[in-house]
């Protein structure tokens, strides 16, 4: 057992930054996809926590926040001239026609877009409303609508407008004042963003069309659970759900067996219901770090499911150690209650073949250090793990 100590301080946790690995939010396959989709000398590069490996680094916005994505591409003018089918206010690179750049331009409204264009880069504007006609010439062939980083109302989006895209792919409306999300008709979206809005409400059968639908990112909203409920039926390849930073009192309910990521950091979560991942056979992380866990919220064996890679429960009022199953890898647990180690949290049963699989746990700012673990815990603790303490 590797014993490594931390922040040291009073109350650490206050003043130290929650360290992590920056990763692709997406696995292999799925980013050699993107690149070999994606518009030429575009960068959109989907970032989140991903701790499969231990927390050291991060990369953050200047506010300290969490970069969950980053727009980085070559300036329009190395792409060439722009072409004359492009609306006056944008560029539409000769080299690739069929995207129109329209971001950072101080824009007041969404322009019209013309035949042709697939990729409508509108982000780091003030516009404040879509009017109808704008995507008149696009309805059948408009696959992204980047429009993070404006003032869009709800009220301000006209009829006639996203209500009308068809074949959009990809809807990122991150950063404005949306308080209900807004749903192309769109069969073939499969990502979609709407993190750092006033969303209140996410009503029930909005995506029930929607399965080709794999990442969802609503985290920084006013959600509640009963808000929420029912809002991911019908999304049968859904894969990633990021509901952080909302005011959810449960884990979202009725999401698709498919999802293998739920980040629900930051809400109002008690309790964990009995069976919940027992529903969800492909989950393989899933954080419910800041919350308000208490031993009586954890069922018995709920977090013992053989799928999990990663479980967060940091920073909650856990004064015990969960059951969690033997082919676990990564436990965080720092700045809890704990005051006690019992080696069947981690191990129900030791033999030749059954031992904990963990790499890394996480235990520091508990009432708990290495004296606390069983003389004999090597025969549970087999990797060897990574164990820190305060």
């Amino acid at each position: 057992m590797r014993v490594r100590l931390i922040c040291k301080g009073q109350k650490w946790w206050k003043s130290c930054h929650r360290d992590t690995n920056v990763v692709f939010a997406v696995q292999f396959p799925y980013v050699l996809l993107h690149l070999l989709t994606r518009p030429p000398a575009f960068d959109h590069t989907v970032l989140t926590y991903w701790p499969s490996t231990p927390h050291h680094t991060r990369k953050e916005r200047s506010t300290g926040e969490p970069c969950y994505y980053d727009y980085d591409y070559q300036p329009v003018s190395v792409l060439g001239p722009s072409g004359p089918n492009c609306h006056q206010e944008c560029d539409c690179p000769v080299t690739f026609p069929s995207a129109m750049y329209c971001d950072s331009r101080k824009l007041k409204f969404v322009p019209v877009v013309p035949t042709g264009i697939k990729y409508l880069y509108l982000q780091n504007n003030q516009i404040e409303e879509i009017k109808a006609g704008v995507f008149d010439n696009v309805t059948a062939e408009l696959r992204w609508l980047v429009l993070d980083n404006n003032q869009i109302t709800n009220g301000k989006i006209e009829k006639g407008t996203i209500d009308k895209l068809s074949a959009l792919e990809k809807l990122f409306f991150s950063y404005n004042n949306l308080t209900e999300p807004i749903i192309p008709p769109s069969k073939s979206l499969d990502e979609l963003k709407m993190m750092h809005n006033k969303l209140t409400k996410f009503p029930s059968g909005l995506l029930s069309d929607k399965e080709n639908l794999t990442f969802i990112s609503l985290q920084h909203n006013h959600l509640t659970s009963e808000a929420i409920a029912g809002a991911f039926k019908g999304s049968k390849k859904l894969m990633s759900l990021d509901v952080s930073h909302n005011k959810l009192k449960k884990l979202p309910a009725g999401v698709p067996s498919s999802l293998e990521i739920l980040y629900a950091d930051y809400n109002d979560i008690e309790s964990v219901g009995t069976g919940y991942l027992n529903k969800l056979p492909s989950l393989q992380y899933l954080r419910i770090s800041h919350n308000k866990l208490v031993d009586s919220g954890i069922p018995s064996g709920v977090f013992n499911v053989s799928s999990l890679v990663e479980l967060d429960l940091s920073f909650n009022k856990l004064k015990s150690i969960p059951e969690i199953h033997e082919q676990l890898e990564q436990l965080y647990l720092q700045a809890n209650e704990i005051n006690k180690i019992d080696l069947s949290s981690f191990c129900k049963y030791i033999g030749p073949s059954n031992y904990s699989h963990l790499k890394h746990l996480r235990l520091d700012a508990n009432n708990v250090t290495s004296s606390n673990f069983p003389v004999d815990y090597s025969q549970c603790l087999r990797q060897n793990p990574d164990i820190m303490f305060e």
